[in-house]
């Protein structure tokens, strides 16, 4: 047996430096939005971001100064600091949004902030149409941060050596190692990220100023759709969400984002080196293929049996871009949320539950259980059944391919279905403690668990300002499990249990 000992005063003091890089990140991110109130003349959106920005980098500069060290991260180290810096960064991200006066509670605020940050999209925000030019490109940039990761944004900013990132990146929830340093993993991220920021935000302004709209408000809109869209947060300008613009150039422009966004990196990587091949023999993109098949025949089966829509536009423009969203964990929407309590029927709904529950590719800015662990716990029941129907004698070796040829071992399977049983606890948590409070019903709490606790966003209209602060606090918690898939959680009280007894047998 193995024991954790307990953390030492230099242990706190690398945690803490590290946390500190990540404040004055969140410091330096939150100055983008105090240059663009004082442009638009918004004087109390500039105060509150020059309150929260100084904050940020005040922290941020104390810890740099007096806890400065060479000293190499452990994993142990890498995973709390992880948890933490999603812990801190929500909470000083909020700062700024509850001084605008827009939250009705410090709660709301941190809510607002847990739900950008991991690119959930779940607003509480009041009066989301009148809000300011820079209090709304704020919450978008902090989903453009959440969903490249805040610890690779931060890293590839203040680049510290590669040896010492890289528990950091494998924490939070990346596992592809794209290129040989982590550094330059982390700047090809930010390369593809601009690539398509570039290309994405032209298509969309060129879509909106088609439609109407002015050349300002084009791309002001067209930036904060590519953040939304690309990074899967799901964050709308206006309250109606894709509705408001009734453009079927613009859902399809931001489907396509969607689906890139939900790509792995490596995948990207694969793409951009012109090797399509690496995408086809890919575990999880064959997985979101036939899921994304299977779930886009049920949406529509249940949207015609229902009879609530019989023209392949509708069912595109509805029922393909739902899915697309919720696969994605976009979060867009192109339909009242009530609506899929009152006229989808039954089959259609409980699809799209299907895919927010299973999410995106992992190592890309997705949420949800992702296709990769669905992909290999099918791989394991196909294998346990071979070992059953072959002879005792025979040796059953199963493969798949992702990234290259791997085995399937007995710690891969494990780990999958662990995470998998876990997500699944979590949306039923989350739909019980909904329940409690005896306004909803399961379908309600059900779909609007399975969205927060996968960061999809996509909501049935349980989320609202007025919302009950137990169950706001439980879907801030959820939000949170769901960004960090559980392991770097599980890593953090493991810390804090050693650190309250001494130290604790693992």
């Amino acid at each position: 047996m193995s024991v954790l000992l307990k953390p030492g005063a230099d242990d706190l003091e690398l945690i803490g430096y590290y946390l500190g890089k990540i404040l004055l990140g969140l410091g330096l991110l939150q100055l983008i939005p105090v240059i663009i109130a004082l442009f638009a003349r918004e004087w109390n959106s500039a105060t509150a971001f020059v309150i929260g920005a100084s904050l940020c980098l005040i922290v941020g500069a104390v810890s740099d100064a007096k806890l400065a060290t060479r000293r190499p991260l452990t994993w142990a180290h890498g995973m709390v600091i992880v948890a933490l810096a999603w812990l801190i960064g929500p909470l000083f991200a909020a700062v700024p949004m509850y001084l605008s006066g827009r939250f009705s509670h410090p709660l709301a605020a941190l809510f607002e902030g847990m739900s950008a940050l991991t690119t959930t999209g779940m607003s509480v925000i009041h009066d989301l149409d009148h809000t300011p030019i820079s209090e709304d490109l704020y919450r978008h940039l902090l989903q453009f941060a959440g969903g490249q990761g805040i610890v690779i944004v931060v890293l590839s900013l203040f680049a510290a050596g590669g040896a010492r990132i890289a528990t950091l990146y494998v924490s939070e929830a990346r596992d592809e190692r794209i290129l040989p340093n982590f550094i330059r993993t982390a700047r090809f991220i930010f390369l593809v990220a601009g690539t398509f920021m570039a290309l994405g935000t032209l298509a969309l302004f060129i879509a909106l100023w088609a439609v109407g709209f002015s050349p300002t408000r084009a791309i002001y809109h067209a930036i904060n759709l590519f953040f939304s869209s690309f990074d899967t947060g799901g964050f709308s300008v206006m309250q109606s969400s894709i509705i408001y613009y009734h453009s079927f150039s613009v859902e399809i422009i931001v489907m396509l984002l969607m689906i890139a966004g939900t790509l792995s990196f490596g995948l990207h990587f694969a793409l951009w080196n012109r090797n399509p091949r690496e995408v086809l023999r890919h575990l999880e993109a064959r997985t979101l293929a036939v899921t994304s098949t299977l779930f886009f025949l049920g949406v529509t089966y249940g949207l015609l049996r229902a009879g609530t829509y019989d023209s392949t536009d509708a069912l595109v423009r509805k029922g393909l871009f739902t899915l697309v969203s919720a696969a994605s964990s976009s979060g867009h929407q192109v339909n009242v949320g009530e609506t899929y309590l009152t006229d989808w029927g039954v089959l259609a709904p409980a699809a799209i539950v299907g895919a927010m529950a299973i999410g995106g590719m992992a190592s890309s800015t997705a949420g949800g259980i992702k296709a990769i662990r669905i992909g290999i716990a099918f791989k394991t029941l196909v294998h346990d059944i071979r070992r059953v129907l072959l002879p005792e004698s025979a040796l059953v070796v199963s493969s798949y391919h992702a990234g290259r040829r791997q085995i399937l071992r007995a710690d891969t399977s494990r780990a999958a279905t662990s995470v998998l049983l876990l997500f699944a606890f979590t949306h039923l948590f989350g739909a019980v403690v909904g329940l409690l409070y005896g306004d909803y019903d399961i379908t309600q709490t059900l779909f609007e668990s399975v969205s927060v606790g996968s960061n999809i966003g996509i909501s049935i209209g349980v989320v609202s300002p007025d919302m009950p602060h137990g169950l706001m606090a439980t879907y801030t918690a959820m939000m949170w499990l769901g960004r960090l898939e559980y392991v770097a959680v599980f890593a953090l009280l493991g810390y804090l249990f050693s650190l309250a007894r001494g130290r604790a047998a693992t």
